[in-house]
């Protein structure tokens, strides 16, 4: 039996990956993304994969959660082996000193990172209530949510928020006999566009630039394909969600 995934933010880097992963091995997927991909849709008819696409805006969660509500209702009855949200979406926005942030950018990056996860899980849970099958949510954490950075506000108190309200649904989740396993999980450093942005800043704005172009130039970055590989391992383990904010490089 195959396992039913919604996966957000599948348009690019390592989400793209998982994406890519997952149908490969067959597994039937829901993605929601800025945009859709053909790559994608081409890739899993090849595989006889079953692959929905949704093209939304995460700055509007509460409207892709109604929608989600509503789909879920629909896949009951495939009874599919294991039903998985993957939180994996985010908005770099608000970098440098935060008296020097827009306010419409720091709101963005809330609204992405942080509150759309938090709506998309209330549904998810909510709507699979009563599902017999085991339910897991995985949310894409960060280092930073667990270390401050300077000029990084607005991103380490939305992946803390991440972690935060993770654990929070771990002990109501751990109060129901059949309650979903969850788990905020920092997935390692990856060459992704973040990267990019985090190398180009000045140093006067952002301090630690240096050691983000001191992981580029050793190569101590992670390919987007082997972070997913890590998180589709970690999904599978018997202990997944034992502790509810945990680093994959554990």
């Amino acid at each position: 039996m195959t396992r039913l995934i919604i996966l957000t933010g599948a348009s690019r880097g390592m989400g793209r990956a998982i994406a890519e992963q997952l149908i490969e091995a067959g597994e039937q997927l829901l993605t929601l993304s800025r945009q859709t991909s053909p790559q994608l849709q081409a890739q899993a008819q090849a595989r006889g994969s079953r692959l929905e696409q949704w093209s939304c805006d995460l700055a509007d969660g509460a409207a892709a959660a109604a929608r989600l509500r509503t789909w879920l209702a629909e896949q009951r009855a495939s009874a599919p082996a294991e039903v998985i949200l993957i939180n994996n979406a985010a908005a770099l926005s608000g970098l440098g000193p935060l008296g020097e942030a827009r306010p419409e950018d720091l709101a963005l990056g809330v609204r992405v990172g942080l509150e759309a996860p938090m709506q998309l899980t209330a549904v998810f849970l909510a709507a699979t209530q009563g599902w017999t099958m085991p339910r897991k949510v995985l949310n894409i954490s960060s280092g930073l949510g667990r270390r401050a950075m300077a000029s990084a506000a607005n991103y380490c108190a939305i992946k803390a928020g991440m972690d935060h309200f993770t654990r929070c649904v771990a002990l109501e989740e751990a109060l129901k006999p059949d309650g979903a396993k969850v788990c905020s999980l920092a997935p390692g450093v990856i060459a992704t566009d973040m990267q990019v942005t985090l190398r180009a800043q000045s140093s006067d704005k952002f301090p630690d630039v240096g050691n983000f172009k001191a992981l580029h130039d050793k190569g101590l970055l992670l390919t987007p394909a082997a972070a997913a590989r890590n998180i589709i391992t970690f999904l599978a383990r018997p202990d997944f969600g034992q502790n509810p904010v945990a680093d994959v490089r554990d």
